[in-house]
């Protein structure tokens, strides 16, 4: 059996509560006391257990979703996800909050994380686009000793935090095999459609796409990614005008979470019935869509999956645990009608 404290207080010839003030760094300990304590570590092997610290003490665990304030039917989906496990972890002495801010502007991202404060909060994950104000941000927020989960979407270069979320790169490579193979051996041009290329998600998929089509299927060619902003006026009229000047497109790949502009938007520029259709994401309308057949594929992660692990990662890392990287996985799940 793992060594206790009491049995490290008997190995090192001092009171519990002598033990208890050097492994907390308190106060009026002398440094005879201190050494001794020390040296029983390392003779009987004690290895302090902060979780079992943290129930003995009775202390709650503060984590924080830092999630956009605008959004389609995947962001609901997330908040879903996030009130379930709020509710479920209530008896486990953990608060799950959630705030919901405007993303797209890094300067008011990095000012609201400044204002965390690491007496109320103890870990936070953070769904934002990749810039160099919010990863600074998200790097003090580390150094401040807040747990930081890059939930979904990530910040290059930004160490000493976890990420939650699918390898998107594989994700974009995954779509990339769909459409080729949907679209056999024929010339043919593919649309690519985001919310946003800012988001390091989108980035990458659309990175892991393009290695697929240019090294497979070189008889097939992507065109620029066009940016929606998610506004339904700018996605009807940018992609109208694509398909009115690209006769030749047989695809259409929606690389962001929020698939429903922009399927409306080709619906409504055109009989394009025959136009393959890989999306991101499992919502109600991508269901719907994949019921009718005005989509061919959803690739998907799992929501409450990814909510849960970005929990369990912050728990791990506020008790100085190393999380359990295989459960903390998420899938790249392939959805076509006959599957769904």
């Amino acid at each position: 059996m793992r060594p206790t404290a009491k049995d490290l207080a008997e190995a090192a010839g001092v009171s519990l509560a002598t033990v208890d003030r050097v492994l907390n760094d308190r106060p009026f300990v002398s440094k005879t006391a201190a050494r001794k304590v020390n040296e029983a570590i390392e003779r009987i092997g004690f290895v302090r257990n902060p979780a079992a610290v943290n129930l003995a003490r009775n202390k709650t665990y503060r984590f924080l979703f830092v999630l956009p304030n605008a959004g389609d039917q995947y962001l609901r989906e997330l908040l879903q996800r996030v009130e379930e496990a709020r509710e479920a972890l209530k008896s486990d002495l953990t608060v799950v909050d959630v705030d919901q801010i405007p993303i797209s502007d890094p300067h008011f991202v990095a000012k609201y994380l400044a204002l965390i404060d690491s007496n109320t909060v103890d870990g936070v994950a953070i769904m934002a686009p990749e810039s160099p104000q919010v990863r600074d941000a998200m790097a003090r927020l580390f150094e401040r000793g807040i747990k930081v989960v890059q939930f979904l979407s990530g910040q290059e270069k930004l160490e000493n935090t976890d990420f939650v979320g699918v390898d998107n790169f594989a994700a974009g490579a995954t779509a990339g095999r769909i459409i080729g193979r949907f679209l056999c051996n024929e010339p043919s041009k593919i649309m690519v459609i985001a919310e946003t290329m800012m988001a390091q998600d989108s980035i990458e998929r659309r990175l892991g796409f393009d290695s697929i089509i240019n090294s497979r299927f070189q008889h097939l060619k992507s065109l620029p990614s066009l940016e929606t902003y998610g506004d339904e006026r700018r996605a009807q009229t940018i992609i109208q005008r694509t398909l009115e000047n690209n006769p030749d497109i047989k695809a259409a790949y929606v690389l962001s979470a929020e698939a429903r502009i922009p399927v409306a938007a080709i619906e409504k520029s055109g009989d394009h019935g025959a136009l393959t259709v890989v999306v991101h994401e499992r919502t109600p309308f991508t269901e719907e869509a994949l019921r009718d057949e005005r989509i061919d594929a959803i690739i998907a992660q799992d929501p409450g999956h990814a909510v849960r692990s970005a929990i369990r990662i912050m728990r791990a890392r506020t008790d100085l645990r190393e999380p359990l990287a295989s459960q903390e996985k998420i899938r790249i799940e392939v959805l076509l009608k006959e599957n769904l």
